[in-house]
């Protein structure tokens, strides 16, 4: 992370000043601002550089560095990594397997990553491509409550794939999914009489 220029490093003849009190003090000239900094016993640093004049505040250094070391941290581990998981499929994928594969989908979804699902053709089967298209046909109706296509299906020799990412609050759906699927499993289903 760049150090910002404190104290003689600061190039600049006037600085707009920001007092330790965080009070703005007004435009000084650079031998004012650091005079007032030493009585202060704390350093002048320079917070935006690129303002005109620069801004400067009269503070600890190395207390401001740290908090400011800490901050970015936490950025970089709030921030996630986006990967492309790739799930794939024959033509004639049965249902249980098909349904398998889904359920992985769902759960690199909810992780945050895009999704590549691969039709992969064999000899006489590439006669028949439109049997891949119906797999990445119903992929998308499947998960269009909680993913949206990012490329179509694209052929390529023997392979045909799509990329799907995640929606931004793909959190709630699945909540909102998962709260419908208890509250229909709550409420009984009517049993007919038998008729005498």
């Amino acid at each position: 992370m760049p150090k910002e220029r404190i104290n003689k490093q600061i190039t600049a003849s006037t600085v707009r000043l920001i007092g330790n009190d965080g009070k703005q003090v007004g435009v000084v000239s650079i031998s004012d601002a650091l005079r007032r900094a030493e009585e202060a016993g704390l350093d002048l640093v320079e917070i935006s550089p690129t303002a005109e004049p620069p801004v400067c505040r009269i503070l600890e250094f190395s207390k401001y560095y740290f908090q400011k070391e800490k901050q970015a941290k936490e950025a970089r581990k709030r921030q996630h990594e986006v990967e492309i998981k790739e799930i794939k499929f024959g033509p004639n994928t049965e249902d249980h397997d098909y349904n398998f594969k889904k359920n992985n989908a769902i759960k690199f979804l909810k992780q945050k990553n895009k999704v590549k699902f691969t039709v992969r053709f064999r000899g006489r089967q590439m006669a028949h491509k439109e049997l891949g298209y119906n797999v990445l046909e119903r992929l998308k109706t499947d998960l269009a409550a909680i993913a949206e296509v990012d490329s179509e299906p694209v052929p390529d020799r023997n392979l045909l794939s799509m990329i799907v990412t995640p929606k931004k609050d793909i959190d709630k759906i699945l909540e909102k999914i998962a709260q419908q699927t208890r509250e229909a499993k709550v409420i009984p289903s009517p049993v007919e009489t038998p008729q005498e």
